[in-house]
């Protein structure tokens, strides 16, 4: 079973957790949001979001669950990626910021670029999906979790290209750099918001 890696990590696992979780972030459809109910309980729900590079953008009817949980406790934990390979995922804690009355009569920019063909296909305009989801939910990440199992899933390959790229001094060196030491290695690690 997955669980983290122990001990101090360099600043490049840092980087290499940060780059899988923006890659997550910006492209999986749906990420796992885990809640509070006010009695103590856990609350989890799949949903919709939006990541616009600071915050994550969900949209919610007004009474709903999570909303209520929100409302009474801000602290929130959302999970995203691929845990069929080999548990490849990201975990964020965040906090929670939600207008006092629901109010949008249009989606929010990125939410409604990113899933207008989604909204389409169930068969309302976004002005539709707006007044039935009018509650917006902006949650900040606290702390970034990057996680997987005991192999080296395809995430933490394309983040050490990108973390390589952004440090090039020679051909060879980047990649070399960025993957030693990961391969075979849990890389759970907690990295603070950007």
């Amino acid at each position: 079973m997955a669980a983290p890696a122990t001990g101090h990590r360099s600043g490049m696992h840092d980087e290499l957790a940060a780059a899988r979780l923006d890659r997550f972030l910006r492209e999986e459809p749906v990420v796992w949001l885990s809640t509070v109910r006010p009695e103590g309980t856990p609350h989890l729900v799949p949903t919709w979001f939006a990541w616009d590079g600071a915050a994550i953008t969900i949209v919610s009817k007004a009474g709903a669950q999570k909303v209520r949980n929100l409302r009474a406790n801000g602290c929130a934990m959302l999970a995203l990626g691929d845990a069929e390979d080999d548990f490849d995922v990201g975990l964020i804690e965040a906090t929670a910021v939600l207008a006092d009355e629901p109010t949008p009569l249009t989606l929010p920019t990125a939410f409604r670029e990113k899933y207008s063909g989604r909204i389409a296909e169930l068969g309302l305009t976004p002005a539709q999906f707006a007044r039935t989801y009018p509650q917006v939910i902006r949650l900040t990440p606290i702390k970034k979790l990057g996680w997987h199992g005991r192999s080296t899933p395809a995430s933490v390959v394309q983040a050490a290209g990108v973390v390589a790229s952004q440090r090039i001094t020679s051909i060879a060196e980047p990649i070399r750099v960025a993957v030693r030491g990961l391969f075979g290695e849990p890389m759970g690690r907690v990295v603070p918001a950007i």
